[in-house]
């Protein structure tokens, strides 16, 4: 009977024979691939040789080693087509000096019939040799040969120039010699269809009969902008239809550069119109030429098609839009261009290919950047022009708002500048508003998101914005109405700014709907630099300086009371703050107070900052309003640096500013020690105001209480540090002696101070204390420093001059070799200092 094992050992069964398969054919395969790689190079053996061989050790396949294992054959270092193709190189460079050396040399020293008799059996030779060479199978030889031929072929024409027709003019011989020759070219490289030269060549040929054929019968510029266009669509045709990459290339090549030149023709014919009429016949070249470029867009792979929509939108415009201009004055030139340029947007209702549609788009929207760019200098010139009333503040309202302005800039020709702002806007106020109908429109050729709502809502407000601004400017309305004017538009900024922002506390950027944020920073701000502007312009008069300021801080106030946003909101309470401080000095004018009796008006402004701080506590925006309050401080002892009393006054008004805030904890580690040094700096000027010779007569009272009460500190606390009780007592007298002693040319204040710092140094390091060692060593290396200088100097005078530097390389060299030592020893140093208190 037939055993028939169970249905799960019949499958395990089945399953090794199966891979047992599998394992067979691998090997079989990789055998074969050898063999493959192995029998390649047999070509270049002799005929004799024989075809059956054994594996060459490594190579191949052994006794008892499986046949995946078997290495395939490496290849040669040198590749023999390489060499051939440099040897051909090399050959056909020789023989192509050499037939240029002969026609420039030799030429003369044989007659006419020897000449032409030469050039054509060489010639001919060589466009005939590569169809022997590629019926042998030589395609690298042969094509070696037709690049011979191809300058043999230029020397020829050069012959017959120089011999046969001498007079004939070169510009039509060059003509008639570059028709030929591309008929020639082509109709050989079709003959031979192996060869890759002849064909670009040809194409090569082509781009020159038209244009140097206009170019030599005198044509105008705008004839010889029809040839270029001509060559340029010969060129587009063989770009799309031609056969082979060389081909496609240099039309290409050829298309991109006769097509510009045919385009900047007649654009340069265009704008030097001197009416509508004249305006027609460029305005045709180009018009034909965008047709053209679309229906090559429309043929095209899509990256081309977009430029070939590119060029055909701003061609088109290009045509109208001349023919336009001319017939309105200069002033109104670009909003013609801009209106044709937005006629484009029609383009999403045509039934275009996608590629060629973007490129229409993408050509309107460089129309609208390039007349954006015309029109913003302007509102720029509005915005900083009021820089100029900063060197003559209070000088009176000038009359106009173009007279606060300067009159450097000739509005009469930027009156429709603002037009076009006006237009761009509305264009852009519309797309945000009815953006969902704007996407079903454009969903042919483009899907916008929400960032492109974004982006357009932020244009439209900017733009809306400097509209107002250029408009105002250029009517020249008067003074007042200027300033209310952009004070209004800084309040609707802020307003917009709010809103955007909403009450959420991520501010802008957790708004919600279609772009809020983006117009939300963009009214942020321009509100900040529209706030700035009308600051600036306000300085031409009292009045108005005190009505704006004071309405830049109410505003800013408001706002940031009005938003939740944490960023948004310490924007505006730092602008307040900013305006505040600026309104004080205003005041501080007013009352005809020098700069440095006006610097403790400024400290109003800081010590509000400092109650708001007490008041918002742990609020977000509580430390960028501090801050703006402390540079208003630093700007108060900026002015009065000039008066050492004032100074002193000052910097103990800051030091008391600052030690009200150190009394909130989680401003004490920063505001205690900025309050000791102000207050420290304060007593110091004072002392050096009032011309005391002794300091330590006003510094000791001082010192002496503050270290008892820094004893007294650390019995109670252990862990405080040195700084902190005895840093502040020892600061107080050992730092105006030091300043004191580098003046003093008797020895006995050096003495002592030495002898003090000593004592203190050896106090530091025998109790641990990091205070007192730092700073009495630094104290004692400073007094010994001044004592020693003379005696440095005389003896530094005395050395060569090459004994300091070479001490220094020998120095550097010592640290060099024991470089890990020192590091080890700083490292411990640092812990050292580290583990003191």
């Amino acid at each position: 009977m037939e055993h028939v094992p169970p249905p799960a050992e019949e499958l395990a069964l089945l399953d090794r024979e199966l891979a047992q398969l599998d394992a067979r054919r691998a090997h079989l395969l990789t055998r074969r691939a050898w063999l493959v790689s192995a029998l390649q190079p047999q070509s270049a053996q002799a005929p004799n040789a024989p075809r059956w061989h054994t594996p060459p050790v490594g190579h191949g396949w052994a006794p008892g080693q499986p046949w995946s294992a078997a290495p395939r054959a490496a290849k040669p270092s040198g590749s023999p087509r390489s060499a051939q193709n440099v040897l051909l190189t090399l050959g056909g460079l020789l023989l192509t000096v050499a037939a240029i050396a002969f026609t420039l040399v030799s030429w003369g020293s044989m007659g006419i019939g020897g000449r032409s008799a030469v050039l054509a059996l060489v010639t001919l030779a060589a466009l005939a040799a590569p169809v022997v060479l590629l019926r042998r199978k030589l395609a690298a030889t042969a094509e070696a040969l037709a690049a011979l031929a191809l300058v043999l072929t230029l020397l020829d024409v050069y012959a017959v120039h120089a011999v046969a027709a001498p007079d004939a003019d070169g510009l039509t011989f060059t003509a008639v010699a570059s028709a030929v020759l591309a008929t020639l070219w082509a109709a050989y490289g079709l003959a031979l269809g192996k060869l890759h030269l002849p064909l670009p060549a040809a194409v090569f040929f082509v781009q020159w009969p038209l244009l140097l054929g206009a170019w030599a019968a005198g044509a105008p510029a705008i004839v010889v902008g029809w040839a270029l266009l001509a060559t340029a669509v010969v060129d587009g045709a063989i770009a799309l239809w031609g056969k082979g990459l060389g081909v496609r290339l240099t039309a290409g090549i050829g298309l991109a550069v006769m097509g510009s030149a045919a385009l900047l023709t007649g654009l340069g014919e265009s704008l030097t119109a001197d009416g509508p009429l004249g305006a027609v016949l460029p305005g045709t070249l180009l018009l034909t030429a965008a047709v053209v470029a679309l229906a090559g867009a429309w043929r095209a792979p899509n990256g081309y098609a977009q430029v070939g929509g590119v060029v055909a939108g701003l061609a088109a415009v290009a045509a109208v839009g001349g023919v336009l201009r001319a017939a309105v004055p200069g002033t109104w030139h670009v909003p013609v261009y801009l209106l044709c340029g937005l006629a484009l947007l029609s383009v999403v209702r045509a039934p275009l290919p996608r590629g060629a549609g973007r490129g229409v788009l993408a050509a309107a929207g460089a129309v609208v950047a390039g007349a954006l760019l015309w029109a913003v200098p302007p509102v720029a010139a509005v915005l900083l022009g009021p820089v100029e009333l900063v060197a003559e503040v209070w000088a009176g309202a000038p009359d106009g708002f173009r007279g606060a302005l300067g009159e450097a800039m000739r509005w009469s020709e930027s009156a429709a500048a603002p037009v076009v702002l006006a237009v761009v806007a509305g264009l852009l106020g519309a797309a945000y508003r009815w953006w969902p109908s704007l996407v079903r429109v454009a969903a042919p050729l483009v899907t916008p998101g929400a960032a492109a709502r974004g982006a357009a809502g932020a244009g439209a407000l900017a733009l809306g914005w400097g509209t107002l601004l250029l408009a105002a400017a250029t009517l020249g309305v008067p003074y007042p109405v200027a300033v209310a004017l952009e004070t209004v538009l800084v309040a609707g900024l802020l307003l917009v700014a709010v809103r955007g922002a909403g009450t959420s506390p991520a501010g802008p950027e957790g708004a919600a709907g279609g772009g809020r944020s983006a117009v939300a920073v963009t009214a942020l701000v321009a509100a900040v630099g529209g706030a700035v502007s009308v600051g600036l312009l306000s300085l031409a008069a009292e009045a108005a300086t005190y009505a704006v300021f004071g309405a830049l801080v109410v505003l800013f106030a408001g706002a940031a009371l009005r938003t939740r946003a944490v960023v948004v909101q310490a924007v505006f309470a730092v602008a307040a703050v900013v305006w505040g401080t600026v309104l004080t000095g205003c005041a501080a004018r007013s009352l005809e107070l020098a700069p440095h009796e006006a610097a403790p008006l400024l400290l109003v402004v800081p010590a509000v900052t400092v109650l708001l701080g007490a008041r918002l506590r742990l609020h977000p925006a509580a430390l960028p309003v501090e801050l703006a309050g402390a540079l208003g401080a630093l700007v108060a002892v900026g002015l009065a640096l000039p008066d050492a009393p004032f100074l002193a006054l000052v910097l103990a008004l800051c030091g008391v500013l600052a030690a009200g805030t150190a009394v909130r904890p989680e401003r004490r580690p920063a505001a205690g020690y900025v309050a000791a040094v102000l207050f420290v700096a304060a007593t110091w000027v004072r002392l050096a105001a009032s011309e005391v010779s002794a300091p330590e007569a006003y510094t000791l009272p001082v010192t002496v209480p503050a270290l008892v009460v820094g004893v007294l500190r650390r019995r109670k606390d252990p862990e405080a540090s040195s700084w902190t009780a005895y840093g502040p007592g020892l600061a107080a007298t050992l730092l105006p002696s030091l300043a004191v002693a580098w003046t003093d040319p008797d020895w006995v204040r050096p003495l002592l101070l030495g002898v003090a710092a000593l004592v203190i140094t050896l106090l530091g390091a025998k109790y641990r204390l990091q205070a007192l060692l730092l700073l009495g060593g630094a104290a004692l290396a400073l007094v010994t420093l001044h004592e020693l200088a003379p005696y440095v100097v005389q003896v530094a005078g005395a050395l060569p001059r090459w004994l300091p530097p070479a001490l220094a390389g020998l120095l550097l060299l010592a640290v060099g070799a024991t470089y890990e030592q020192r590091l080890r020893d700083a490292r411990k140093l640092k812990d050292l200092l580290g583990r003191m208190r």
